[in-house]
């Protein structure tokens, strides 16, 4: 199988196909460090039941058809509580659509 070239990270590091370059992770570090945990997010024991009891009556995927696992809000609530309540928010994903389609989507639009 071909390896795929080494990048060029914006600092000027020749980072190797699959890695993550020294600043890049400090970045990352530093962001997480400045987020809310997902409790402080509003995703409490109130969550998990509504979460089960929505998964429940919608035990597919709504992109690929696989068993969900993870209720999505379709449009970030960004700390928004209506907007995280509304149910017509909310879209059953599996894990690999929530990880990659759903996040790799909202990366892109993030101003």
């Amino acid at each position: 199988m071909p390896i795929r070239a080494p990048r060029i990270c914006g600092c000027g590091l020749k980072i190797a196909s699959g890695e993550r370059c020294p600043c890049e992770r400090k970045r990352k570090a530093e962001a997480d460090a400045r987020r809310p945990s997902a409790r402080e997010r509003g995703y409490t024991s109130k969550w998990d039941v509504e979460r089960a009891a929505y998964l429940k009556t919608r035990p597919r995927c709504v992109r690929c058809g696989a068993a969900a696992t993870v209720v999505d809000h379709k449009v970030p609530h960004r700390g928004d509580k209506k907007l995280f309540w509304d149910r017509s928010n909310w879209q059953a994903l599996c894990r690999t659509c929530h990880d990659r389609w759903k996040q790799s989507h909202e990366r892109r639009a993030a101003p």
